[in-house]
């Protein structure tokens, strides 16, 4: 084992507590507006605790934190939002990955190519004609057009990513399935999907995550406060100044945090599984 200078080791240790210290202080500083029953608007002085601990801000929340819209709706429309731009984009995103790695068609690369360029664009550059298309369909301001909007905006990623982990599997094991008589779709079901699940998660993870933290591009398609998001209303109170108690604010993005925390450590798990049982069976 090679050994470590103590200088480096101080370097090292002093770069991860700065990285920590970086990543920690903004969620502190959340929780510490959340919990400050002191706070009429803004806060005005820095503080690392609050001036008065108070749990009020939770209930009102947890009440109707945007105008008359209750907490549940504004949940349930971020979760039927995140978590179908995310199914819609795995889904659709594995077939087309799959024929980008295993198959070879005419215009491949020049597919791959624009793909690659939708990823680095701004999504705000899509905003236009999702508008247009969506406004014909007429369901431009329904939760199915920013689930289709969110899901558009994350496929070319997932679609990188998938296509990536498909090209990881080794050919071998396909033509040996269908050496045995499997078709290409019981193949693919059984052995290339299987083996690129922790990839295909990480892709839904990102996709949830686009969706679910989303707020700017989201009020081009909703009138209505039935159909906005908990993201949106997050963005709706910092707009709003002084009109509010930051303690809100704090508060409300404290129990925002929490499905995803839950939805990232139930998937992290499946992932060390499915990561510890592809090496016992090596």
């Amino acid at each position: 084992m090679r050994k470590i200078s103590f200088l480096r080791q101080i370097g090292s240790q002093l770069a991860l507590f700065l990285i920590g210290l970086y990543v920690i202080l903004p969620i502190w500083g959340m929780a510490r507006l959340a919990f400050d029953g002191s706070l009429l608007s803004r806060p005005t002085e820095f503080r690392w605790l609050p001036k008065v601990f108070a749990l009020d801000a939770f209930f009102k929340v947890l009440d109707k934190p945007y105008q008359s819209v209750n907490f549940s709706t504004l949940l349930k429309n971020s979760l039927t939002v995140s978590l179908g731009a995310a199914l819609a984009a795995m889904l659709l995103g594995a077939s087309l990955a799959y024929a980008f790695a295993r198959f070879r068609f005419p215009g491949r690369q020049p597919g791959l190519f624009i793909l690659l360029l939708t990823a680095l664009l701004p999504p705000i550059a899509f905003t236009t004609p999702l508008y247009i298309v969506l406004s014909i369909l007429k369901i431009r301001t329904t939760l199915l057009g920013l689930t289709i909007v969110y899901a558009a905006f994350a496929m070319p990623f997932c679609i990188w990513n998938m296509r990536a982990a498909f090209q990881a599997v080794p050919k071998e094991l396909e033509e040996a399935a269908c050496l045995d008589g499997a078709g290409t779709f019981t193949t693919f079901y059984a052995i290339t999907l299987p083996l690129a699940l922790p990839s295909i998660a990480v892709a839904a993870l990102i996709a949830f995550l686009m969706a679910y933290s989303e707020f700017a591009i989201g009020w081009l398609f909703v009138e209505k406060p039935a159909t906005v998001t908990l993201a949106m209303s997050i963005y709706a109170m910092v707009q709003s100044g002084n009109a509010q108690p930051w303690s809100y604010l704090g508060s409300l993005t404290l129990i925002m945090s929490f499905p995803v925390v839950a939805i990232f450590l139930l998937l992290q798990r499946t992932l060390l599984d499915r990561m510890l049982f592809g090496a016992a069976d090596d």
